[in-house]
């Protein structure tokens, strides 16, 4: 009896020693359709597809193609060509690294409920490609593209196939102004800026840009003004298909600043092309008192965080564009400091130093003229027939900065005035007044007129500096 039991646990082990045999075999045989490839597995000309949809996660697009390109959800939607094209780009030459022939088991791969799937129709071909695990050892995505095999994908197909309708919208777009000849504001700031360039109209040649009357702008500060213009985030739309309701919402049928830059670039075939481009902002109508509300606290508290810009809600339209954008708070605050006192020149002198000749200064009663000789590296400046150095003195005198601007008339006692000859036919001469204000500015004129307030520590820099040099 022991002896049948003996032949019979050896006959066990030997049928289980041919089945792990046979298993191995097979695994083997398995594995040895699994080879290398490298080469294109699909093909598809892009400009033969005529429909294209997608599932990734829980979002679904699909597209068609009438000419041009249509969401079908809603043909209205306006759809950037481009970006179907770039995604189409991908199965012109769709290559693998490694082929899995004769796939029994799809589920390793992820492929039996796939994480993704892509169909096109090409011409009387229609495509279905799934998109299985992502394979952590190779850094590759396995796909099937409906061959009986399984891919390894050189490109990773999901990489292009997320997102949102929203990443689909053909954005207007907000050029780099390269050239410009106008900008006209119109609403909350109302006046225009010419481009001129070697006017004579200001005593720095850097300045290109003046209102309607004659005053010159600060260069770089309307520079990047545009570029802020250029660069304003289109990202997020509140409607591609604007309604006069959704106009009224946004209150974009009553803007409250409206920009409109005309210009110049040049186009494929290097011809000069003149252009324009017009941008609308604003707030809904309820919720314009904000801002003035804001800036009074921020204003009181000295609290530059007090202007809740993350609280601003506002929109953007690019000329009579059907979409129109949600504008980010610090775009907007950026975009509404348009005024001339947002762009004109801060320093109260802005000129270059070089060119001053001379300088008449009034200080406490008395009259001092400090005289500069020669050019370049030989410049120097001279009082009562002494060479002085002037750092100190020019330093305060640029450092001299619009704290804010005001036309009202000097009334308190003179701190120092001065006058600055320059080497210029068209500005011979500039004039600085400062007067006190209060415990903290000073009231400064140039030629004549009240133009801003300054800070009394900067005044009484400028004050100190030409004394140590006149009194010695």
């Amino acid at each position: 009896m022991k002896r049948y039991k003996r032949i019979a646990v050896l006959l066990a082990v030997l049928v289980a020693a041919c089945l792990a045999t046979f298993a191995v075999s097979r695994y083997e045989q398995h594995q040895e359709q699994i080879a290398a490839s490298g080469q294109t597995v699909l093909s598809i000309d892009p400009d033969t597809v005529t429909a294209l949809s997608w599932t990734v996660g829980e979002e679904s697009l699909a597209f068609h193609k009438d000419e041009t390109w249509l969401y079908d959800g809603d043909e209205a939607f306006p759809v950037d060509a481009d970006k179907v094209a770039d995604k189409l780009e991908l199965f012109r030459e769709f290559a693998a690294a490694f082929i899995i022939e004769d796939v029994e088991d799809y589920a390793q791969y992820g492929l039996d409920d796939p994480e993704g799937t892509i169909s096109l129709t090409a011409g009387e071909q229609s495509y279905e490609i799934k998109l299985g695990n992502f394979s952590q050892m190779d850094e590759q995505r396995y796909v099937d593209i409906g061959d009986g095999n399984v891919y390894l994908a050189v490109t990773d197909p999901m990489d292009s196939f997320t997102g949102e309708l929203s990443d689909m919208v053909l954005d207007d777009e907000i050029p780099a102004f390269d050239t410009v000849s106008h900008i006209t504001f119109a609403g909350a700031e109302s006046y225009t800026v010419t481009c001129e360039e070697d006017s004579g109209k200001s005593y720095a040649a850097e300045d290109v840009y003046f209102d309607q009357n004659g005053d010159p702008l600060d260069t770089d500060l309307v520079s990047s003004y545009l570029s802020a213009l250029s660069g304003a985030d289109l990202s997020t739309y509140y409607t591609y298909n604007a309604s006069e309701e959704d106009l009224q919402q946004t209150g974009l049928d009553d803007p409250e600043l409206t920009v409109t830059v005309d210009y110049t670039y040049t186009d494929a075939d290097g011809a000069e092309v003149n252009d324009t481009c017009a941008v609308s902002i604003a707030r809904a109508p309820d919720d314009r008192a904000t801002l003035e509300t804001a800036d009074e606290e921020e204003s009181e508290s000295g609290d530059e965080t007090a202007d809740g810009e993350e609280e601003i809600t506002a929109y953007l339209r690019v000329g009579e564009s059907q979409i129109l954008y949600t504008l980010p708070g610090s775009d907007f605050k950026a975009l509404m400091a348009a005024g001339y006192d947002d762009l004109r020149h801060q320093e109260l002198f802005w000129g270059d130093l070089d060119e001053v000749t001379a300088i008449d200064v009034t200080l406490e009663g008395a009259a001092h003229t400090l005289t500069a000789e020669g050019e370049g590296d030989e410049r120097a400046w001279t009082y009562n027939g002494a060479e002085v150095d002037l750092t100190e003195v020019t330093d305060a005198l640029t450092a001299l900065t619009a704290d804010s601007f005001t036309d009202q008339a000097a009334a308190g006692q003179e701190e120092i005035a001065l006058t600055l000859h320059l080497d210029n036919e068209n500005h011979p001469a500039v004039t600085l007044r400062l007067t006190r204000y209060d415990g903290e500015h000073c009231l400064a004129e140039v030629d004549g007129e009240s133009t801003a307030l300054v800070a009394r520590a900067d005044a009484m820099a400028l004050v100190e500096a030409v004394q140590a040099i006149v009194l010695g």
